[in-house]
């Protein structure tokens, strides 16, 4: 019940959409500005992705008031634009919990809540999913709604032509939601925002009256003929026709998504369409109704706690660059040295620091928009002509493009730069944003070059590194976050290739890291030194090709050897395993351990809760070795400082 001084009074008065599907028109106006009070109110809290909820408050309230949900199937592309949908159905109470661990996850989740159909957190799924839910429907005779609501930067990857083009074919009752902010997370670039730039600007929203026109096909026969002949005839005059109806979709729009006298007779025309299927285009604000996310260039896409009134963000002093900072200046510095280089990035130039290389070398910069599969075999074509193209990519987003990977770069042998942001765990995004993978499934390419930089020093030599190598692939991977505070070398210097660096001498347990854990490999070589265990501390620098002397050596000259690494299971870890195996280090009694990432999807929470989980922080290090060595030690001694 909500109280006499509340600012959400309507919001407070219901629990699900089934409530909200109880009052008039007349009051989702108030709905959806309380809708988006409250959604600004929480992620001041939490932080969160704020930008893209705010554009589509209308549009969400529009929504569950006109469909059925969550028997009508509505499925959120990417997920950053959840929150309101996650306050309407049934989570509000859990809201400031979001990204929090032990809380609401930041984008769409099958296992949070029914009405959460379909879990997101990449990009241009929804068409694929929804149209398979569709047929799925059809086969069962069923007749609910299919809802499918992508973005225009999520338009550009090939995917969501894929799916259209196939929805389009099969002719099922499927619903696709445009939602046109005319931006991503950077501003558009492409072909498809450009010609969504056009559709709008060619044509006013549409009135009512033209609403109806375009619903033709619900006449009687004999006068749906007649209108929708003449109908398609005035269209075309107007916009050519589109790209939409090409591949067999019904386009209705623009629409102004903010305009719920607009938005709510459409969608309940289209809900009630007998025909199939539909594009709704509408047009919405990122960051609308919140006038500090309006004024940013990025429309607040992603905030840390921030003050409601101000809209100041509460970001920490960060005690060390972060990588990413520093992998932008030493491209930048290399670049400077070598007009050869170039720089490639999916519609994320400031979250992987193409955008410092890009002030710098503007023509030389290549933003290819959400779109990783044509970002890595065109940068193969570069490479084909002498450049030396450095495609910075989040670990877990370089997935998308696997085949092109094998194909077109590691096959050809092709000095593709690969530089992998976000290796490892991530923290408040969780698992879908992890890069858990790439060690194995980078490590099983022939020709690969595999680094990862243990310090923010490291990375400097290892981007030099890169940028010499040119007669095959390379990755470099990195993680999100601040450095660990190492002085910077004024320049990088290439390394030498498959050669790893000792930095602690020991003689009874080795420790093997490839990254950033190399820091708990120390704390945990102290622990262990207290308990009269000496230890050896090794940072491999590459996984491949492997340091197949070092690897050997501390296998000769040590009871236990433990590698470590921020991956999966198959990583480098197995690496090492196969070169004691074939060297026949194994015979002779060595006791080997792999600490990877567990066999699990580790939900979100603090990168630090996370990796304490997966036990790979210096305790989990230091228990491991006491495992190891068949010893027991009492849970107080092996905590640290």
């Amino acid at each position: 019940m909500a109280s006499a001084d509340s600012a959400t009074p309507l919001l407070d008065a219901f629990a699900t959409p089934d409530d909200l599907r109880k009052l008039p028109d007349s009051q989702l106006r108030q709905v959806a500005d309380e809708l988006r009070t409250e959604t600004i109110s929480a992620v001041a809290v939490t932080g969160g992705h704020l930008g893209a909820g705010l554009g589509v408050v209308e549009l969400t309230v529009a929504l569950h008031a006109v469909f059925d949900t969550p028997k009508d199937r509505l499925i959120w592309d990417v997920g950053h634009q959840a929150y309101p949908h996650k306050i309407l159905t049934g989570r509000r109470d859990r809201i400031r919990t979001l990204r929090q661990g032990g809380g609401l996850s930041g984008f769409t989740k099958r296992a949070e809540s029914e009405y959460d159909c379909f879990g997101a957190a990449h990009s241009s799924t929804s068409i694929s999913a929804g149209l398979g839910m569709a047929v799925a429907r059809d086969l069962a005779g069923s007749q609910h709604n299919v809802v499918a609501v992508i973005g225009d930067g999520a338009m550009s990857a090939g995917m969501a032509y894929e799916a259209m083009n196939n929805a389009g074919a099969m002719d099922s009752r499927l619903i696709v939601i445009l939602n046109d902010n005319e931006m991503s997370i950077a501003p558009p670039v492409g072909a498809m925002s450009a010609y969504l730039a056009r559709l709008i600007s060619g044509r006013t929203y549409l009135s009512l009256r033209e609403i109806g026109k375009q619903f033709a096909r619900h006449l009687p026969r004999f006068m749906h003929d007649q209108a929708a002949r003449a109908e398609e005839y005035a269209r075309g005059m107007v916009t050519g026709g589109t790209l939409f109806e090409e591949l067999g979709f019904y386009y209705v729009g623009p629409i102004d998504g903010h305009n719920l006298d607009h938005l709510l007779p459409v969608l309940r025309n289209v809900r009630d369409a007998t025909f199939g299927p539909i594009l709704v285009h509408v047009v919405t604000q990122k960051g609308k109704g919140y006038a500090p996310a309006e004024a940013a260039a990025d429309k607040y896409h992603g905030v840390v706690k921030f003050d409601v009134v101000t809209g100041r963000q509460s970001k920490a002093k960060a005690n060390a660059p972060s990588y990413t900072k520093i992998f932008g200046e030493s491209l930048v510095k290399e670049a400077a040295k070598d007009d050869r280089i170039v720089a490639i990035t999916a519609a994320m130039p400031s979250g992987t620091g193409i955008d410092i290389f890009e002030k710098s070398f503007p023509k030389r910069t290549f933003d290819v928009g959400i779109a990783e599969q044509h970002g890595v075999t065109f940068a193969a074509g570069l490479a084909t002509e002498g450049l030396k193209p450095f495609v910075a990519i989040y670990s877990t987003f370089l997935q998308r493009a696997y085949d092109q990977v094998v194909h077109d770069v590691a096959i050809q042998k092709l000095p593709v730069r690969f530089v992998l942001d976000r290796a490892g765990l991530v923290g408040a995004d969780g698992p879908t944003h992890a890069g858990s993978f790439d060690i194995a499934y980078l490590g099983c390419l022939p020709h690969f070059v595999l680094m990862a930089a243990a310090d923010e020093a490291e990375l400097v030599h290892m981007v030099a590194t890169q940028a010499a190598l040119d007669d095959a692939p390379s990755a470099l991977r990195y993680p999100r976050g601040d450095g660990v505070g190492v002085d910077l070398p004024e320049a990088g210097i290439p390394l030498e290739i498959g050669k790893g660096r000792v930095l602690r001498e020991g003689s009874t347990i080795a420790l093997l890291s490839y990254g950033t854990r190399l820091a708990e490999c120390m704390k945990a070589a102290e622990a262990l030194a207290a308990h009269g265990l000496t230890t050896t501390v090794a940072d491999a620098r590459f996984a491949k090709p492997l340091d197949t002397d070092l690897v050997l050596r501390l296998a000769k000259n040590h009871e236990v050897l433990i590698t470590v690494e921020e991956g999966s299971i198959g990583g480098f870890g197995s690496q090492v395993l196969q070169t004691l195996a074939e060297n026949g280090a194994l015979d002779a009694g060595l006791k080997v351990r792999c600490l990877v990432l567990p066999d699990i999807f580790i939900d979100h929470d603090t990168p630090a809760a996370m990796y304490a989980q997966a036990g790979l922080d210096a305790n989990g290090i230091l228990a491991k070795a006491f495992e190891a060595l068949g010893k027991d030690i009492r849970q107080d001694k092996v905590q640290l400082a």
